[in-house]
């Protein structure tokens, strides 16, 4: 008699299924992102992405809250400021709408964990992510910026800071910034393979961070390169950062495996506003299991290579862990 192999028997029932899955997911690895508007009182929806909110600096410590009791203590902050300038001044001041933000959930929840995110698009009244010369960025003097304004973040309590400029050399600087000021111990998280993405549209409305001209081609990647995240990883790597992303998550899956593959530090994944939206739309038109595709889509993700997952559905996704129907 022929032996048959049976792979499926370790697929004949729940108990067994989760006993050898090979991709392991805790709450741990997920990072909640969250809008505060300077000019807000309470919460906002945001309508590009439904079941989210700006939140004013009087109810962050609520959009806090709401992650602790979905099992989710970390989130990343982004910042609506009163004011915009050619400059982005507001990014840096000591009360800035972050660094407020950062005080208001510290003083209330000391030991949750505040990632904040380091650009000038939200606070340029061009909407581009660094200095203007003409109509182009100006790599170097944009350093300078985005190195005050991590200082900034790290001074006003932050526990990790997390560049999304894309421009070249801003890890060094912000280290020796860091490092210069006494903030030897602040992590850096390097966006460091973020693409020139169309997935990106619900965020610029949420952030207000649309560029008023042109585009971020010239500083962002190319969708169709995958050699050069290995190299922009590299950069960052040699430049001293402590964790690697690759943004967007799930169009990029390939690249997050090869940057895993390449490189020893924690890799993340940044699944953006344009990829919950998609899931939304389609849950709401009744054509997917909203549960089950973002459950897949995540451990897609990890599966990939990720160690941690910045996404809008961290407290479902934390929830869903807890559960047992994923991790």
């Amino acid at each position: 008699m022929e032996l048959i192999q049976r792979p499926r028997r370790l697929r004949g029932n729940d108990s067994i299924r989760r006993m050898c899955r090979e991709t392991r997911m805790s709450p741990d690895s997920l990072i909640y992102p969250i809008f505060v508007d300077e000019t807000l009182k309470g919460r906002r929806p945001i309508p590009a992405l439904e079941g989210q909110y700006h939140y004013g600096l009087d109810t962050v410590g609520e959009a806090v809250q709401e992650c602790l009791d979905a099992g989710v203590g970390r989130c990343i902050l982004f910042g609506l400021p009163a004011s915009k300038d050619a400059v982005g001044t507001s990014a840096w001041v000591e009360n800035g709408v972050v660094q407020e933000a950062i005080r208001a959930i510290k003083k209330e929840f000391p030991d949750f964990y505040v990632v904040t995110d380091v650009c000038m698009c939200e606070y340029t009244d061009h909407g581009h992510c660094g200095i203007l010369c003409g109509h182009e960025v100006d790599n170097d003097k944009t350093l300078e910026m985005i190195a005050k304004i991590a200082l900034s973040h790290a001074q006003a309590g932050a526990d990790m800071v997390a560049p999304s400029d894309m421009m070249d050399g801003r890890i060094g600087a912000i280290r020796t910034a860091l490092d210069g000021a006494g903030y030897k111990n602040v992590p850096i998280m390097s966006y460091s393979a973020k693409y020139a993405s169309a997935f990106y549209g619900p965020f610029r409305e949420a952030a207000g961070s649309a560029p008023s001209f042109g585009d971020r081609k010239g500083y962002q990647m190319d969708p169709h390169n995958r050699r050069e995240a290995i190299k922009e990883c590299a950069l960052d790597v040699d430049e001293g950062a402590d964790i690697l992303m690759v943004k967007p998550a799930l169009a990029y899956l390939d690249v997050i495996r090869e940057c895993k593959d390449a490189f020893d530090l924690p890799m993340a994944a940044y699944s953006v506003s344009g990829e919950y939206a998609m899931v939304k739309a389609a849950a709401a038109a009744g054509l997917i299991d909203e549960y089950r595709i973002m459950c897949e889509s995540a451990v897609s993700v990890f599966r990939a290579g990720a160690d941690i997952l910045i996404t809008y559905y961290a407290k479902e996704l934390a929830q869903a862990m807890k559960k047992g129907d994923i991790g």
